[in-house]
Protein backbone atom coordinates (compact mmCIF):
# COMPACT_ATOMS: atom_id res chain seq x y z
CA UNK A 1 0.00 0.00 0.00
CA UNK A 2 1.10 3.53 -0.65
CA UNK A 3 1.83 5.87 2.22
CA UNK A 4 0.96 9.56 2.22
CA UNK A 5 2.60 12.39 4.08
CA UNK A 6 1.67 16.04 4.14
CA UNK A 7 4.64 18.38 3.98
CA UNK A 8 5.01 21.73 5.70
CA UNK A 9 4.14 23.40 2.42
CA UNK A 10 0.75 21.71 2.52
CA UNK A 11 1.51 19.48 -0.49
CA UNK A 12 1.10 15.71 -0.27
CA UNK A 13 3.84 13.18 -0.92
CA UNK A 14 2.88 9.68 -2.03
CA UNK A 15 5.43 6.88 -1.55
CA UNK A 16 5.12 3.35 -2.95
CA UNK A 17 7.38 0.55 -1.71
CA UNK A 18 7.05 -2.86 -3.34
CA UNK A 19 9.41 -5.81 -3.13
CA UNK A 20 11.25 -6.24 -6.41
CA UNK A 21 10.32 -2.74 -7.60
CA UNK A 22 12.19 0.56 -7.27
CA UNK A 23 10.69 2.93 -4.70
CA UNK A 24 8.35 5.45 -6.28
CA UNK A 25 7.45 8.83 -4.83
CA UNK A 26 5.79 11.96 -6.09
CA UNK A 27 4.40 15.13 -4.56
CA UNK A 28 1.02 16.67 -5.35
CA UNK A 29 -0.86 19.77 -4.31
CA UNK A 30 -3.96 17.76 -3.41
CA UNK A 31 -4.20 14.41 -1.61
CA UNK A 32 -6.81 13.19 -4.10
CA UNK A 33 -4.26 13.62 -6.93
CA UNK A 34 -1.62 11.76 -4.90
CA UNK A 35 -4.07 8.95 -4.22
CA UNK A 36 -5.05 8.66 -7.90
CA UNK A 37 -1.41 8.56 -8.97
CA UNK A 38 -0.56 5.88 -6.38
CA UNK A 39 -3.50 3.70 -7.39
CA UNK A 40 -2.47 3.91 -11.03
CA UNK A 41 1.15 2.92 -10.29
CA UNK A 42 0.10 0.06 -8.00
CA UNK A 43 -2.31 -1.22 -10.64
CA UNK A 44 0.49 -1.32 -13.21
CA UNK A 45 2.72 -3.17 -10.71
CA UNK A 46 -0.05 -5.70 -10.02
CA UNK A 47 -0.45 -6.34 -13.75
CA UNK A 48 3.29 -6.60 -14.30
CA UNK A 49 3.36 -3.71 -16.78
CA UNK A 50 4.93 -1.06 -14.58
CA UNK A 51 7.93 0.81 -15.98
CA UNK A 52 9.71 3.40 -13.88
CA UNK A 53 9.30 6.94 -15.15
CA UNK A 54 11.67 8.42 -12.61
CA UNK A 55 14.19 9.63 -15.17
CA UNK A 56 11.45 11.16 -17.32
CA UNK A 57 10.20 13.00 -14.26
CA UNK A 58 13.68 14.12 -13.21
CA UNK A 59 14.74 15.28 -16.68
CA UNK A 60 13.39 18.63 -17.87
CA UNK A 61 12.72 19.34 -21.52
CA UNK A 62 15.46 21.98 -21.29
CA UNK A 63 18.01 19.38 -20.20
CA UNK A 64 16.88 16.99 -22.93
CA UNK A 65 17.12 19.70 -25.59
CA UNK A 66 20.64 20.60 -24.47
CA UNK A 67 21.69 16.95 -24.62
CA UNK A 68 20.06 16.58 -28.03
CA UNK A 69 21.98 19.62 -29.28
CA UNK A 70 25.26 18.11 -28.05
CA UNK A 71 24.75 14.54 -29.24
CA UNK A 72 22.32 14.54 -32.16
CA UNK A 73 22.29 17.93 -33.88
CA UNK A 74 25.99 17.93 -34.93
CA UNK A 75 25.33 14.86 -37.11
CA UNK A 76 22.72 16.68 -39.21
CA UNK A 77 23.21 18.68 -42.40
CA UNK A 78 21.26 21.63 -41.05
CA UNK A 79 23.01 21.66 -37.67
CA UNK A 80 23.45 25.44 -37.58
CA UNK A 81 19.80 26.20 -38.32
CA UNK A 82 18.59 23.54 -35.90
CA UNK A 83 20.76 25.12 -33.21
CA UNK A 84 18.80 28.37 -33.58
CA UNK A 85 15.53 26.43 -33.36
CA UNK A 86 16.65 24.66 -30.18
CA UNK A 87 17.66 27.93 -28.54
CA UNK A 88 14.22 29.36 -29.31
CA UNK A 89 12.60 26.33 -27.65
CA UNK A 90 14.87 26.63 -24.62
CA UNK A 91 13.49 30.11 -23.95
CA UNK A 92 9.89 28.88 -23.69
CA UNK A 93 8.08 28.07 -20.40
CA UNK A 94 7.48 24.63 -21.92
CA UNK A 95 11.19 23.86 -21.52
CA UNK A 96 10.92 24.05 -17.72
CA UNK A 97 8.56 21.05 -17.59
CA UNK A 98 9.80 17.52 -17.05
CA UNK A 99 9.62 15.17 -20.01
CA UNK A 100 6.91 13.24 -18.19
CA UNK A 101 4.88 16.44 -17.76
CA UNK A 102 4.97 17.43 -21.42
CA UNK A 103 1.65 16.09 -22.68
CA UNK A 104 -0.26 16.54 -25.90
CA UNK A 105 -2.16 19.50 -24.45
CA UNK A 106 1.07 21.41 -23.76
CA UNK A 107 2.44 20.72 -27.23
CA UNK A 108 -0.88 21.72 -28.83
CA UNK A 109 -0.79 24.99 -26.89
CA UNK A 110 2.76 25.59 -28.15
CA UNK A 111 1.59 24.90 -31.73
CA UNK A 112 -1.31 27.35 -31.42
CA UNK A 113 0.84 30.06 -29.81
CA UNK A 114 3.43 29.82 -32.58
CA UNK A 115 0.79 30.07 -35.30
CA UNK A 116 -0.85 33.01 -33.48
CA UNK A 117 2.53 34.80 -33.56
CA UNK A 118 2.32 34.71 -37.34
CA UNK A 119 4.83 31.95 -37.97
CA UNK A 120 4.29 29.94 -41.14
CA UNK A 121 2.81 26.44 -40.69
CA UNK A 122 5.97 24.99 -42.26
CA UNK A 123 8.10 26.73 -39.62
CA UNK A 124 5.92 25.41 -36.80
CA UNK A 125 6.06 21.92 -38.30
CA UNK A 126 9.87 22.00 -38.17
CA UNK A 127 9.77 22.75 -34.45
CA UNK A 128 7.22 19.98 -33.89
CA UNK A 129 9.36 17.55 -35.90
CA UNK A 130 12.35 18.47 -33.73
CA UNK A 131 10.38 17.86 -30.53
CA UNK A 132 9.04 14.57 -31.88
CA UNK A 133 12.51 13.30 -32.74
CA UNK A 134 13.79 14.38 -29.34
CA UNK A 135 11.16 12.27 -27.55
CA UNK A 136 11.83 9.31 -29.85
CA UNK A 137 15.57 9.65 -29.19
CA UNK A 138 14.98 9.83 -25.43
CA UNK A 139 12.89 6.66 -25.56
CA UNK A 140 15.00 4.60 -27.98
CA UNK A 141 18.54 5.84 -27.43
CA UNK A 142 18.61 7.22 -23.89
CA UNK A 143 16.36 4.56 -22.30
CA UNK A 144 14.04 7.17 -20.80
CA UNK A 145 10.51 5.81 -20.49
CA UNK A 146 8.42 8.57 -21.99
CA UNK A 147 5.59 8.87 -24.49
CA UNK A 148 5.89 11.08 -27.58
CA UNK A 149 3.26 13.82 -27.06
CA UNK A 150 3.73 15.22 -30.58
CA UNK A 151 2.14 12.08 -32.03
CA UNK A 152 -1.06 12.86 -30.14
CA UNK A 153 -1.81 16.25 -31.68
CA UNK A 154 -2.95 17.38 -35.12
CA UNK A 155 -0.37 19.08 -37.28
CA UNK A 156 -0.83 22.42 -39.08
CA UNK A 157 -1.51 22.07 -42.77
CA UNK A 158 1.54 23.02 -44.78
CA UNK A 159 1.36 24.34 -48.32
CA UNK A 160 4.84 25.21 -49.53
CA UNK A 161 3.79 25.90 -53.10
CA UNK A 162 4.64 29.47 -54.07
CA UNK A 163 4.46 31.42 -57.31
CA UNK A 164 6.52 34.40 -56.20
CA UNK A 165 8.61 35.86 -58.99
CA UNK A 166 10.60 39.06 -59.17
CA UNK A 167 9.65 41.76 -61.62
CA UNK A 168 12.43 43.63 -63.41
CA UNK A 169 11.91 46.66 -61.14
CA UNK A 170 11.89 44.52 -58.00
CA UNK A 171 15.16 42.92 -59.07
CA UNK A 172 16.72 46.32 -59.71
CA UNK A 173 15.65 47.80 -56.37
CA UNK A 174 16.61 44.67 -54.43
CA UNK A 175 20.11 44.49 -55.88
CA UNK A 176 20.61 48.23 -55.35
CA UNK A 177 19.58 47.85 -51.70
CA UNK A 178 21.95 44.90 -51.30
CA UNK A 179 24.86 46.83 -52.80
CA UNK A 180 24.38 50.00 -50.78
CA UNK A 181 22.27 50.45 -47.61
CA UNK A 182 22.25 54.22 -48.19
CA UNK A 183 23.58 57.16 -46.19
CA UNK A 184 20.48 57.34 -43.99
CA UNK A 185 21.00 53.80 -42.72
CA UNK A 186 24.73 54.37 -42.20
CA UNK A 187 24.01 57.50 -40.19
CA UNK A 188 21.58 55.67 -37.93
CA UNK A 189 23.49 52.52 -37.05
CA UNK A 190 26.49 52.21 -39.31
CA UNK A 191 26.97 50.14 -42.42
CA UNK A 192 25.54 46.79 -41.30
CA UNK A 193 25.77 45.08 -44.67
CA UNK A 194 26.87 41.50 -45.01
CA UNK A 195 29.28 42.05 -47.89
CA UNK A 196 28.74 38.49 -49.15
CA UNK A 197 24.96 38.84 -49.56
CA UNK A 198 24.97 40.80 -52.87
CA UNK A 199 27.15 38.13 -54.51
CA UNK A 200 25.17 35.27 -52.99
CA UNK A 201 21.84 36.71 -54.19
CA UNK A 202 23.13 37.18 -57.73
CA UNK A 203 24.72 33.72 -57.68
CA UNK A 204 21.39 32.20 -56.58
CA UNK A 205 19.57 33.86 -59.46
CA UNK A 206 22.17 32.59 -61.93
CA UNK A 207 22.38 28.98 -60.68
CA UNK A 208 19.03 28.08 -58.99
CA UNK A 209 21.06 26.55 -56.15
CA UNK A 210 19.53 26.23 -52.69
CA UNK A 211 20.75 28.50 -49.91
CA UNK A 212 22.35 25.59 -48.06
CA UNK A 213 24.12 24.42 -51.21
CA UNK A 214 25.53 27.88 -51.86
CA UNK A 215 26.78 28.33 -48.29
CA UNK A 216 28.34 24.84 -48.30
CA UNK A 217 30.09 25.35 -51.67
CA UNK A 218 33.84 24.81 -51.34
CA UNK A 219 36.47 26.16 -53.71
CA UNK A 220 37.88 22.66 -54.23
CA UNK A 221 34.59 21.73 -55.91
CA UNK A 222 34.56 24.70 -58.30
CA UNK A 223 36.09 24.46 -61.76
CA UNK A 224 36.05 27.93 -63.32
CA UNK A 225 37.58 26.72 -66.59
CA UNK A 226 34.87 24.10 -67.15
CA UNK A 227 32.26 26.42 -65.60
CA UNK A 228 31.01 23.74 -63.21
CA UNK A 229 30.28 23.64 -59.48
CA UNK A 230 30.19 20.14 -58.00
CA UNK A 231 27.84 19.56 -55.06
CA UNK A 232 28.98 16.38 -53.23
CA UNK A 233 26.00 16.51 -50.87
CA UNK A 234 22.54 17.91 -51.57
CA UNK A 235 19.14 18.02 -49.87
CA UNK A 236 17.91 14.84 -51.56
CA UNK A 237 21.11 12.94 -50.76
CA UNK A 238 22.59 12.82 -54.26
CA UNK A 239 25.55 14.59 -55.84
CA UNK A 240 25.02 17.18 -58.55
CA UNK A 241 27.07 19.18 -61.04
CA UNK A 242 25.73 22.68 -61.59
CA UNK A 243 26.67 24.48 -64.83
CA UNK A 244 27.82 28.04 -64.25
CA UNK A 245 26.88 30.84 -66.59
CA UNK A 246 29.45 33.42 -67.55
CA UNK A 247 27.81 35.81 -65.10
CA UNK A 248 28.12 33.22 -62.30
CA UNK A 249 31.79 32.66 -63.12
CA UNK A 250 32.39 36.42 -63.11
CA UNK A 251 30.85 36.61 -59.64
CA UNK A 252 33.22 33.92 -58.38
CA UNK A 253 36.28 35.49 -59.99
CA UNK A 254 35.56 38.90 -58.57
CA UNK A 255 37.19 42.16 -59.58
CA UNK A 256 40.89 41.70 -60.15
CA UNK A 257 40.96 38.55 -57.99
CA UNK A 258 41.48 35.92 -60.69
CA UNK A 259 44.91 34.88 -59.45
CA UNK A 260 44.30 34.98 -55.71
CA UNK A 261 44.57 31.75 -53.70
CA UNK A 262 41.17 30.15 -53.23
CA UNK A 263 40.52 27.70 -50.41
CA UNK A 264 37.70 26.92 -48.01
CA UNK A 265 34.16 28.13 -48.44
CA UNK A 266 33.34 30.21 -51.50
CA UNK A 267 30.95 32.36 -49.46
CA UNK A 268 32.20 32.36 -45.84
CA UNK A 269 29.08 33.54 -44.02
CA UNK A 270 26.29 31.90 -42.02
CA UNK A 271 22.64 31.18 -42.78
CA UNK A 272 21.57 33.46 -39.94
CA UNK A 273 23.71 36.38 -41.14
CA UNK A 274 22.48 35.91 -44.70
CA UNK A 275 18.83 35.82 -43.61
CA UNK A 276 19.15 39.03 -41.58
CA UNK A 277 21.05 40.84 -44.31
CA UNK A 278 18.64 39.76 -47.05
CA UNK A 279 15.55 40.71 -45.00
CA UNK A 280 16.98 44.16 -44.29
CA UNK A 281 17.76 44.65 -47.99
CA UNK A 282 14.22 43.68 -49.01
CA UNK A 283 12.82 46.24 -46.56
CA UNK A 284 15.26 48.91 -47.81
CA UNK A 285 14.37 48.18 -51.41
CA UNK A 286 10.67 48.65 -50.69
CA UNK A 287 11.34 51.92 -48.85
CA UNK A 288 13.38 53.17 -51.82
CA UNK A 289 10.52 52.27 -54.17
CA UNK A 290 7.98 54.13 -52.02
CA UNK A 291 10.24 57.19 -51.80
CA UNK A 292 10.83 57.26 -55.56
CA UNK A 293 7.10 56.91 -56.27
CA UNK A 294 6.31 59.77 -53.87
CA UNK A 295 8.94 61.98 -55.53
CA UNK A 296 7.57 61.16 -58.98
CA UNK A 297 3.95 61.56 -57.89
CA UNK A 298 3.13 58.01 -59.01
CA UNK A 299 1.19 55.28 -57.25
CA UNK A 300 3.44 52.63 -55.65
CA UNK A 301 2.73 48.94 -56.12
CA UNK A 302 1.20 47.45 -53.00
CA UNK A 303 2.93 44.11 -53.51
CA UNK A 304 6.34 45.57 -54.39
CA UNK A 305 9.04 43.47 -52.61
CA UNK A 306 6.40 42.10 -50.24
CA UNK A 307 6.48 38.50 -49.03
CA UNK A 308 9.85 37.83 -50.63
CA UNK A 309 12.21 35.22 -49.17
CA UNK A 310 15.69 34.19 -50.21
CA UNK A 311 14.32 30.83 -51.37
CA UNK A 312 12.16 32.71 -53.89
CA UNK A 313 15.37 33.44 -55.80
CA UNK A 314 15.48 29.71 -56.60
CA UNK A 315 11.96 29.98 -58.03
CA UNK A 316 13.01 32.97 -60.11
CA UNK A 317 16.18 31.27 -61.35
CA UNK A 318 14.36 28.05 -62.26
CA UNK A 319 11.76 29.95 -64.29
CA UNK A 320 14.49 31.87 -66.12
CA UNK A 321 16.49 28.72 -66.86
CA UNK A 322 13.36 27.01 -68.20
CA UNK A 323 13.33 29.52 -71.04
CA UNK A 324 16.72 28.25 -72.22
CA UNK A 325 16.90 24.58 -71.23
CA UNK A 326 14.97 21.43 -72.05
CA UNK A 327 13.02 19.80 -69.21
CA UNK A 328 15.53 16.99 -68.63
CA UNK A 329 18.37 19.52 -68.64
CA UNK A 330 16.56 21.76 -66.17
CA UNK A 331 16.03 18.82 -63.78
CA UNK A 332 19.78 18.10 -63.87
CA UNK A 333 20.55 21.71 -62.97
CA UNK A 334 18.01 22.11 -60.14
CA UNK A 335 18.36 18.60 -58.73
CA UNK A 336 14.66 17.71 -58.90
CA UNK A 337 13.92 14.01 -59.35
CA UNK A 338 10.42 14.31 -60.74
CA UNK A 339 8.51 16.86 -62.78
CA UNK A 340 5.83 17.38 -60.12
CA UNK A 341 8.34 18.87 -57.70
CA UNK A 342 9.94 20.90 -60.46
CA UNK A 343 6.53 22.32 -61.39
CA UNK A 344 6.37 23.95 -57.94
CA UNK A 345 9.42 26.02 -58.87
CA UNK A 346 8.72 26.72 -62.53
CA UNK A 347 6.39 29.68 -62.92
CA UNK A 348 6.48 31.17 -66.44
CA UNK A 349 4.80 34.56 -66.80
CA UNK A 350 1.64 34.61 -68.90
CA UNK A 351 2.94 37.52 -70.98
CA UNK A 352 6.13 35.56 -71.82
CA UNK A 353 4.09 32.57 -72.99
CA UNK A 354 1.85 34.91 -75.01
CA UNK A 355 4.89 36.21 -76.89
CA UNK A 356 5.91 32.65 -77.75
CA UNK A 357 2.42 32.00 -79.15
CA UNK A 358 2.75 35.01 -81.45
Amino acid sequence: MATFKQRESGWWQAVIRRKGQPEQSRTFERKSDADAWARGIESEMDRGVFVSRDEAERTTLKEALERYEREVTPRKKGAEVEGYRIRALLALPLARLSLAAVRGAEVARFRDDELARGLAPSTVMKSLALLSHLFETARKEWAIEVDNPVKKISKPKVDNARERRLSADETRYLLAALDDPGDAVKALDGDRRNTWTPKIARFAIETAMRQGEILALDWKHVDLERQVAHLPETKNGTTRDVPLSKAAVALLKGDGEVKRLRRGKVFPTTASALKQSFSRAVARGRRLHLADCEAAGSEPREDFLVDLTFHDLRHEATSRLAERLQLHELMRVTGHKDTRMLARYYHPRAEDMARKLG
